[in-house]
């Protein structure tokens, strides 16, 4: 096996690709908007990547993802924890928004840029693969499936050009007998192969994963903690859903039914979860073809120019078809106070939506409480459409601190009995002088980041430490005569 790259090196071979495909963009805006937006898909798949190899994130792994940005954007700064569990959470890939714009350009100009993008790509995701020193066979595949999904899209476009002549299984490492390394896990043999830009590549056939049964989507809701009203809410309305369908079957009359929902509740209540199962459950009972959520805000609905907001939204639209388009904060999008705000030109475009792909679209939308009446009422169609509500209460103590138990286990860490009770009295205070910026869950992974910050620092200075150091968290990485980790979150993301 030949030694990793640095993460220097990682960044450079990165930095400089992007850049120089960038270049290729003749229009000025479309090459902003791609440096814009192309480091976060490209760290998105190198987390698929990683979690295809199965051969476990390491603190080098934490280091390669930091290093995938281009000049001139921000630098990531992804804890060891926050990249495990994104590359954990990691489900498929999704075609990206400048790419069908990439697309559309070189339909109208008669150009291949898009091709040319998909040889980029794809040795980009051999870049990410090759961190641990070899690209196994699985992580080949992956490469392989993702550069396929993006040059069959050219094909079904009808841009110009054929397929790359890439061929990625040049690439796997192979063991001195000449079989492929068929894990990410190291061995002594593996050699690494010189690349090679010719031929053909191999079509990596890879069984699809099952779709969950309705049964295992429910087990995995009755886990969450606490939204007790909320479980019960959805089941109803999954046994509303069920029902209509046997009445269909029966050729019975099933009258119209609006699924779109409203949330309401405080920030950190599992708003963007419950969604996100809601959406896999739609799609097990036969309401929706996909499944995936959409999660936008105003930001990501509304342009700061007149003509754009309704571009931005329909592209919003059609991106959750066959899904679910979850709306954080909704009620941003209705500025009373200003009667020209390019909110209004977004909910009239999502109104279009919703009764133009009734059978294939949910929308649901998300705030506090008090605003979200607020922005019900502020256009007929919302009232119409929006007819069922589910509260989100603040969880109490008791929840906080199996919260925090939950994310301490999935993160590989353990408390003793005297740090669990100490968290749990700290949960109790911190639910007991709640505010107004209460956060809920998001205060416990405020609690929680502190407390591993503490925890390494501690362990850092420890001569030899052994593994049960690294996992345990003590009521000294607490800090509780600090405050307990009462810092509140920013009010983005759930």
């Amino acid at each position: 096996m030949s030694q990793p790259m640095t993460p220097a090196a990682v960044h450079k071979q990165y930095d400089e690709a992007m850049t120089a495909f960038r270049r290729q963009i003749a229009d000025a805006a479309a090459r902003v908007a791609f440096g814009r937006e192309a480091d976060a898909f490209m760290r998105d798949c190198a987390c698929g990547v990683w979690r295809t190899d199965q051969g476990g994130v390491t603190p080098l792994h934490v280091e390669y993802y930091n290093a995938v940005y281009s000049k001139g954007n921000p630098v990531p700064t992804v804890l060891y924890w926050e990249l495990a569990s994104l590359v954990d959470g990691y489900e498929r890939f999704v075609l990206p928004n400048f790419f069908r714009r990439m697309i559309k350009a070189d339909l109208e100009r008669n150009t291949s840029l898009s091709r040319r993008f998909v040889d980029t790509f794809t040795l980009m995701l051999l870049l990410f693969a090759a961190v641990d020193g070899k690209v196994s066979e699985a992580e080949a595949g992956f490469v392989n499936s993702c550069a396929d999904s993006l040059s069959t899209y050219c094909d079904h476009c009808g841009v110009k050009g054929g397929k790359s002549g890439l061929d990625v299984n040049e690439f796997v490492a192979k063991r001195t007998d000449g079989r492929p390394v068929k894990t990410g896990k190291p061995e002594d043999e593996a050699v690494s192969p010189a690349p090679a830009v010719s031929g053909a590549a191999k079509e990596e056939e890879k069984p699809a994963e099952p779709e969950p049964t309705l049964d295992e989507l429910l087990a995995e809701l009755d886990g969450l903690c606490g939204l007790d009203k909320v479980k019960e809410d959805v089941k109803g309305l999954i046994n509303l859903v069920k029902v209509r369908e046997l009445r269909r079957a029966a050729e019975l009359p099933v009258p119209p039914m609006s699924l779109h929902l409203v949330f309401m509740g405080n920030p950190g209540t599992g708003k963007t979860t419950v969604a996100r199962l809601l959406a896999r459950i739609y799609h097990a009972v036969g309401v929706l073809s996909k499944g995936q959520l959409v999660e936008v805000d105003r930001s990501g609905l509304v342009a700061g120019f007149v003509g754009q907001t309704a571009l931005k939204t329909q592209e919003a639209v059609d991106k959750a078809l066959g899904g679910v388009l979850f709306i954080d904060e909704a009620y941003a999008l209705a500025n009373q106070d200003n009667a020209n705000d390019f909110g209004r030109e977004a909910i009239e475009v999502l109104l279009k939506g919703m009764e133009d792909h009734r059978d294939d679209l949910i929308v649901i939308v998300a705030g506090y409480t008090d605003l979200m009446g607020d922005f019900i009422h502020a256009n007929p169609g919302l009232e119409s459409r929006f007819n069922k509500y589910f509260y989100f209460e603040d969880y109490d103590g008791d929840q906080l601190a199996e919260i925090f138990r939950s994310v301490c286990k999935k993160n590989g860490y353990t408390l003793d009995e005297e740090t669990d009770r100490a968290a749990a009295e700290a949960f109790q205070v911190m639910y007991d002088r709640r505010d107004e910026n209460f956060g809920n869950a998001r205060d416990v992974r405020n609690v929680f980041e502190a407390a591993v910050a503490r925890q390494a620092n501690r362990v850092a200075a420890m001569e030899a430490p052994k593994k049960e150091d690294l996992m345990s968290l003590t009521v000294a990485d607490l800090d509780l005569e600090d405050g307990g980790g009462e810092e509140k979150s920013e009010k983005s993301g759930e």
